[in-house]
């Protein structure tokens, strides 16, 4: 959640940490992803590790990029619809062919089934 600070900046330190997941689980180093969207490795680490304000250019590239949704920084509140890891999940299920989705199917329903199993 990008929080207000009393001297009334937001606190970009969630989302940087939201960047630095979704670029070490593609297995990108700071320097790869600086090369992807025009940027300083030495800015990406600022904003992942410092919570450093990006511009809006750079907010832009990185939550298109890695297809992140910004309303669970900016309405914590409101649940937002979709985070950013199911939005994840649904751009990787969109690039599997039917068989694939049979097997992500079932073991959804294995796990569902688990779970209630449980209680």
């Amino acid at each position: 959640m990008i929080m207000r600070n009393p001297d009334n900046l937001y606190d970009f330190k969630a989302f940087g940490q939201v960047i630095k997941t979704a670029r070490e689980t593609k297995g990108w180093t700071r320097e790869v992803l600086a090369g992807k969207v025009n940027l300083a490795p030495r800015y990406i680490m600022s904003i992942e590790n410092k919570g450093q304000h990006p511009s809006f250019q750079a907010f832009y590239e990185l939550v298109t990029l890695f297809n992140i949704s910004v309303d669970q920084f900016f309405f914590p509140d409101t649940g937002a619809e979709k985070s950013t890891r199911r939005r994840q999940l649904e751009k990787q299920l969109d690039e599997l062919d039917e068989k694939d989705l049979i097997i992500i199917e079932a073991t959804a329903k294995g796990i569902i089934q688990a779970k209630e199993a449980e209680k």
